[in-house]
């Protein structure tokens, strides 16, 4: 090879791999439009499904609470014949602070662990 055609090869190489960069750009754009697009089709899904969910979960607390205030009213209404209405009133309403109680302290237990982890930044075990 001659020096002159040395030189007229350069500039088709460089052409050549500026080429096969834009290229690669491209489809690196067109990937990356089409990962936008699933992950918004995801979201749509998910957000579909869920209003769904929140409404079932709603209705399953509210059924909740009816089960419950009828507990409460059924042991009312059997306790009062055995230690009188008043009696009845104060057996519950004291069982029903007893597991409020529990309930709160298992929250405060919980939340102060979260707590004591965030502080630290370590392992919670």
């Amino acid at each position: 090879m001659t020096e002159d055609e040395t030189r007229t090869d350069e500039p088709a190489a460089d052409e050549s791999l500026l080429d096969e960069a834009r290229a690669l750009l491209e489809d690196g754009q067109k990937l990356l439009s089409a990962e936008i697009a699933f992950q918004k089709a995801r979201v749509g899904f998910v957000l579909g499904r869920a209003k769904g969910i929140l409404v079932l979960a709603g209705l399953a607390l509210a059924l909740l609470f009816f089960a419950l205030m009828a507990m409460v009213v059924g042991l009312l209404l059997a306790l009062s014949p055995l230690i009188g209405p008043w009696g009845a009133l104060a057996v519950v309403f004291v069982g029903l602070l007893v597991l409020t109680g529990l309930s709160v302290l298992g929250v405060v237990r919980r939340v102060g662990a979260i707590t004591r982890v965030l502080k630290r930044g370590s392992d919670p075990s």
